[in-house]
């Protein structure tokens, strides 16, 4: 997969091993400002590895990166100006309050104390943090430490933002207010790349990388991806979904199953010939069936199912 020679962030041939282990394998990908770039897979895919290697943290055994013009692995102190990232425990410091943080941040890239304390605001104000400026970083919820994390991250206004795994733990609302601020970024011409294994949040990004094994497996838009994707998705919903999965697996034609709330998505390779085939199925197992129909495959489905694929195809 070529990287493209436009973009605010190229990344090409990128490897890193540790001892036998290659955690990034070969990756290329470009991201272009004002846009969302998603690194998804799940735990061990080389998300974080690729994520501290564009940061400049870690030097990578090969390839190269370029970040707004400038090359990550000559220069990284000037990289720094450009980038900022927040990795999955961001470092605030917990005696302090919010705004002594900010500014402490502030401080580090040598930031106007009227320029830091307007972009403060703003972004207080658009995370709902303005009323706890003087709380203590360490009295606030998981939530709240994210978004301050996010706003100490933006306060010297970079170019492009690096997001590892930042919505971990974090409750729903404070997710939802967490991505406005993503959106009224981009709007703004941030580049940013945000990795995640919460497979929902990919839906939200402009573009996607799934992440297997240190490779990049397929990268588009999510509307692209699922077009691609082999198959068809069925829904079934039920009051024993449970059961329901075990019974449904073993069915002529199922290549996978999930549990998904109060049901089940059946990936399935003819969606006309399978539905009538599993009503039937269900309703020999006395399973009682609330509906059965075909559905957009979300981007876990497309995940399970392109891994399964690719499978099949090396064996």
């Amino acid at each position: 997969m070529n990287a493209s020679s436009d973009g605010t962030v190229i990344v090409r041939d990128v490897s890193k091993s540790f001892g036998k282990l290659r955690a990034v394998n070969h990756v290329s990908f470009s991201v272009k400002s004002g846009e969302i770039f998603g690194l998804v897979g799940p735990d061990g895919a080389g998300k974080t590895t690729a994520m501290r290697m564009l940061a400049s943290v870690m030097r990578p055994d090969t390839g190269s990166i370029l970040i707004d013009g400038v090359d990550v692995i000559a220069d990284p102190e000037q990289t720094k100006r450009h980038v900022s990232y927040m990795p999955q425990r961001f470092g605030l410091y917990e005696d302090l309050t919010v705004d002594e943080n900010i500014r402490f941040y502030a401080d580090l890239f040598e930031i106007p104390y009227k320029v830091w304390q307007e972009r403060a605001q703003r972004l207080l104000t658009a995370s709902g943090m303005m009323p706890f400026r003087k709380r203590l970083a360490g009295q606030l919820s998981g939530g709240m430490k994210q978004k301050l994390g996010l706003t100490c991250a933006l306060v010297h206004a970079p170019r492009v933002l690096l997001l590892d795994e930042p919505t971990t733990g974090v409750d729903p609302v404070s997710r939802r207010e967490f991505w406005q601020i993503l959106y009224s970024l981009r709007a703004e011409g941030v580049a940013m790349v945000i990795s995640t294994a919460y497979l929902d949040e990919a839906e939200r990004c402009d573009r996607l990388a799934l992440l297997h094994e240190g490779r990049i497996m397929y990268c588009d838009t999510p509307h692209r991806l699922k077009q691609g994707m082999p198959g068809a998705i069925i829904r079934i919903t039920s009051l024993d979904p449970r059961r329901l999965l075990d019974t449904v697996r073993a069915l002529e034609g199922v290549k996978g199953a999930l549990l998904v709330g109060n049901g089940v998505h059946i990936h399935v390779d003819d969606a006309a010939l399978r539905l009538s085939e599993l009503s039937q199925a269900t309703a020999a197992a006395n399973i009682e069936v609330s509906s059965i129909e075909q559905v957009e495959p979300t981007i876990e489905d497309l995940f399970v199912a392109l891994l399964e694929h690719k499978q099949q195809a090396e064996q």
